[in-house]
């Protein structure tokens, strides 16, 4: 087996004083596009770890953990963990890791920061992958998430906690036990109390459950990504991306490629062969166009 890709582990504030921190795998040799990559609502920067050994040697690729996940600071007050404060603390990470053109990967709610940074920085973005996301979404789903999110839920060891992600994570028939490990890994963490917490603040779902701010138009959102190209990935058991909500897509945006990953539900890791493969055409394709590669 390989050795992982090795990457520098960053840390840049924030404009409310916030200590946030990102995985930079950056070979210094690859002449393509760097990626931003943009996790779900609770996920981290571990989630990337597939995606960004495939690509390092290629580009650069930053994954940071958003305020309140990972190894990032938690805020003060939850109403800070809002979209327009992610947004804002990544257009100060752009900045803080000097990086002037990215191609955006971004899984659930990290689809929508991308389709509202297209608005926001609309010159600083070459393409953006939504993997299992877009304006049409089942809100089922999505009242699972902030459900299951808004409670931690202790495991006593690490073998209990990828039980529990296979409970958390169901129709993925294309993981294996290695798979779940890594995602276990990626959402807990070791307590003062010797159990394992989810790895983010529970409170981050309090802003969703309170209803502060206004609903977003989100097909205005996804519209706001018309100017570049895009990959839309779907898992094919995914329950939040219906085969429907991904056809509307693909309908609508003029510049769009689509896929789905079969023994995938909520969201695809990228790694598996389809997600990959796709992944992989679709970052030599924008390179392309911005003369990266001939």
């Amino acid at each position: 087996m390989s050795e992982p890709t090795a990457y520098r582990e960053r840390r840049f504030f924030t404009q409310d004083g916030l200590s946030l921190y990102y995985r930079d795998y950056d070979c210094g040799t690859g002449a393509g596009i760097p990626l931003l990559c943009l996790a779900g609502l609770t996920r981290n920067s571990a989630d990337f770890a597939a995606l960004a050994e495939a690509h390092a040697a290629e580009r650069r690729v930053v994954c940071m953990d958003y305020r309140g996940r990972g190894a990032s600071d938690r805020a003060d007050d939850w109403r800070s963990y809002t979209p327009e404060t992610y947004i804002n603390d990544i257009r100060h990470l752009i900045v803080a890791a000097g990086l002037h053109h990215v191609i955006l990967v971004g899984t659930s709610m990290g689809g929508f920061l991308s389709m509202g940074l297209g608005a926001a920085i609309p010159s600083s973005i070459a393409g953006v992958v939504l993997n299992d996301v877009g304006p049409e979404i089942e809100a089922s789903a999505t009242a699972w998430i902030v459900d299951y999110a808004g409670k931690d839920r202790p495991v006593p060891d690490w073998p209990a906690a990828a039980a529990a992600a296979r409970e958390r994570f169901p129709g993925f028939e294309a993981w294996d036990d290695a798979v779940f490990e890594d995602v276990a890994r990626a959402t807990y963490r070791e307590g003062d109390d010797g159990l394992l917490h989810f790895n983010w603040d529970v409170r981050l779902v309090q802003p969703i459950r309170r209803g502060t701010g206004s609903e977003p138009d989100r097909w205005a959102m996804f519209r706001a990504l018309h100017h570049v190209p895009v990959l839309a990935i779907r898992g094919g058991n995914s329950d939040l991306l219906t085969d429907a909500g991904l056809k509307a897509m693909l309908d609508d945006h003029p510049d769009i490629a689509g896929v789905t990953v079969p023994g995938a539900g909520h969201a695809p890791r990228l790694h598996e062969p389809a997600a990959a493969e796709a992944v992989g055409a679709f970052l030599k394709s924008v390179d392309r166009r911005h003369g990266r590669y001939s």
